[in-house]
């Protein structure tokens, strides 16, 4: 039960820090675009962290078994990397043109 429990809260956490933050800090009036794309960036980066660190937490001590454990360091792992590849995004050392340029391809055949 505390497998699932953590898997759950992670997962939520997931999908508010890559689908919630976007949404609300995007204001938009028609087709205009008024907010910043660097407070999204800067609040991704942020959540990511304080999940990353929360699960260490957790997998340092505050839970009890043995699986649950590896499970918050798995989880741990994975905002781990997520937050490395958002920073390295955010800073401009890698980007995802070459993603684009393969679904406009895609979309161009069908």
């Amino acid at each position: 039960m505390g497998r699932l429990l953590i898997h759950c809260v992670n997962g939520c956490l997931l999908v508010l820090i890559f689908v919630g933050v976007p949404a609300v800090t995007s204001a938009r009036f028609g087709n205009l675009l008024l907010s910043s794309a660097s407070k999204a960036q800067l609040l991704t980066l942020w959540g990511l962290a304080a999940v990353a660190v929360g699960n260490l937490l957790f997998a340092l001590g505050l839970v009890k078994g043995r699986k649950e454990r590896l499970v918050s360091w798995k989880w741990t792992a994975a905002f781990g990397v997520l937050l490395l590849v958002e920073s390295l995004l955010v800073h401009g050392y890698i980007n995802f043109g070459w993603l684009k340029a393969a679904l406009d391809w895609v979309q161009g055949r069908f």
